[in-house]
């Protein structure tokens, strides 16, 4: 077990060195007038030359690259040089982390219990009413694009419910419809791998047996189905993380949330680079860590996983 733990960190640490490798070199191939910001018509070439100098652009970008992984190793994430100049990332990111959190953990958690919920309701009633309609939600969250319903929550969801449009802080009806629109897609996911789950153990041999042998609906749905339907599942709800934080971007945007999420898009327009890398770091590492535990996880749950020989394949 800790030999197959440490083979998928040691995978996971490398897929984040490449994901922050080729953010840090897709960033400098963008054109570099956005580093001069709206002075950029009254520099002067020197000027303009000193300015990247200082920012250490016009190194080879090996060097820039070696530089930056020495500053992270130190726990150094560099100061922001446009969103608010000479401002530590660490700073900036203070103020906005704690938004973030709280509304994923909350997305997280809401969409745990109403996906699961919605999963056994579904596989409990295959084929019947309430199974075609939660299917029709999960095919519909799944074709549509995310910017058009969550929009349209957004300005329907105010006018009909009277809840806040923008998020504030000191108003925690305004918190309603963010959290709720995080969670959506995360619902219908666990709904679905739920109900898949659980209804191929429906299908199985011992399930035909319990019943022959008299055991109650509930008692198999209980003690086999929903049990053995947990550990496939189990190595999709750590990587659950990774969505829901990936919907925050465009929710915060949406509801003004002063979150990370505004803050990525902010920083990316506007060529921040040291924000921006800090940014995809954060949430590099958390979607890999999901993913990381759902593989541990899983590996917990299913003994007959067969590590050492297989090498760590499921």
């Amino acid at each position: 077990m800790l030999k197959y733990s440490l083979r998928r960190l040691l995978h996971s640490l490398v897929t984040l060195f490449m994901v922050l490798t080729l953010v840090f070199l897709l960033m400098r191939l963008l054109p570099v007038e956005g580093y001069y910001g709206e002075r950029a018509d009254k520099l002067t070439p020197a000027q303009k030359e000193a300015i990247l100098r200082k920012m250490g652009l016009l190194d080879p970008w090996y060097v820039q690259l070696r530089n930056f992984y020495l500053q992270l190793l130190r726990g150094d994430l560099g100061v922001s040089v446009i969103y608010r100049a000479n401002v530590p990332v660490k700073e900036i990111l203070a103020a906005k982390i704690p938004y973030s959190v709280a509304f994923g953990l909350g997305a997280l958690v809401l969409s745990l219990v109403a996906g699961l919920a919605m999963g056994i309701h579904m596989a409990q009633n295959k084929g019947l009413f309430w199974d075609k309609f939660w299917t029709w939600y999960v095919v519909f969250i799944n074709a549509v694009p995310g910017a058009v319903y969550l929009l349209f929550i957004q300005l329907y969801g105010t006018s009909i419910t009277g809840l806040p449009m923008l998020f504030d802080r000191y108003n925690v009806r305004s918190w309603i419809l963010p959290l709720v629109s995080m969670s959506l897609s995360g619902i219908a996911a666990n709904a679905m791998w739920l109900r898949r789950f659980m209804v191929d153990e429906l299908n199985k041999d011992y399930i035909r047996l319990a019943r022959a042998k008299g055991m109650s609906s509930r008692a198999i749905m209980v003690k086999h189905v929903l049990r053995n339907a947990f550990v496939p599942l189990a190595n999709y709800l750590p990587a659950s993380i990774l969505f829901t934080i990936s919907g925050s971007i465009y929710v915060e945007s949406l509801y003004s949330i002063p979150g990370m999420g505004g803050l990525l898009v902010t920083a990316i327009s506007r060529q921040d680079n040291p924000l921006v890398q800090a940014l995809v770091l954060i949430y590099s590492s958390l979607g890999i860590l999901g993913l990381f535990l759902g593989d541990v996880l899983m590996a917990i749950l299913d003994p007959r996983i067969r590590l050492e020989k297989q090498g760590g394949a499921r």
